[in-house]
């Protein structure tokens, strides 16, 4: 008899976010929050490799509480100098790359392109323990572009792990209110609404993960 064990992987939380802090100070305390409560439950980061707005924020959060391997950015080479504040200093990576201080904002693996970095912090929440998923925290075209092509993966069957936006003062109000629409007008199934859940707090975002049900109303492409 064997005595090895096989461990459980570790909770990988994907987060989009905006690179700007926000006009509202609430967009920032619910990032720092959610990165409380990762680090407090142990949870990896996996995030755009930003270390501006509220990008930045979640993963100075972890970093300060359980270190640099708590977090890993994802960054294309062209937002390198974009999403980047110079401020706690940077490093040439083996590339010849300047990334963030890893002490700061954790690992930074810098890629080729957006499809590149998409793919893989995918990868990383597919293979991550239970309760990895995909959480949304305020943002703009990019946030909005990753969620719900995560959703829509999510819809043909490419992954089960679940998707959830941390809803801040109402900011996604809106786009609930069109999946609502899109239901009523027959453009989605109404099994399918419920693929992209809510949460208000930080707290309830990642227990929406952990107790995620997913769709028997999903296209199977796998």
């Amino acid at each position: 008899m064997s005595n090895s064990t096989t461990s459980t992987p570790q909770t990988k939380i994907c987060v989009y976010c905006g690179s700007s802090a926000g006009k509202s100070p609430k967009h920032l305390e619910a990032a720092r929050g959610l990165g409380r409560a990762m680090a407090k439950r142990n949870i990896g980061l996996v995030y755009g490799g930003g270390t501006v707005g509220l990008m930045g924020e979640v993963a100075k959060t972890i970093v300060s509480i359980n270190g640099p391997d708590a977090v890993h950015g994802i960054i294309p080479e062209a937002l390198v100098k974009w999403e980047r504040d110079d401020t706690y200093g940077v490093k040439e990576d083996a590339n010849g790359y300047h990334v963030p201080e890893k002490t700061v904002y954790g690992r930074t693996t810098v890629v080729k392109d957006m499809h590149t970095r998409k793919r893989m912090m995918a990868q990383e929440v597919l293979e991550g323990g239970p309760g990895s998923g995909f959480i949304a925290l305020s943002g703009g075209f990019g946030t909005m572009e990753e969620l719900l092509e995560t959703a829509t993966w999510n819809q043909l069957g490419i992954h089960s792990r679940g998707v959830c936006v941390l809803n801040i003062d109402g900011f996604y109000d809106g786009l609930m209110e069109w999946i609502r629409k899109a239901v009523e007008e027959q453009f989605l199934k109404p099994g399918n609404a419920g693929i992209i859940v809510t949460a208000t707090d930080v707290e309830g975002a990642i227990d929406a993960l952990r107790n995620y049900k997913v769709s028997d109303a999903r296209k199977m492409l796998r």
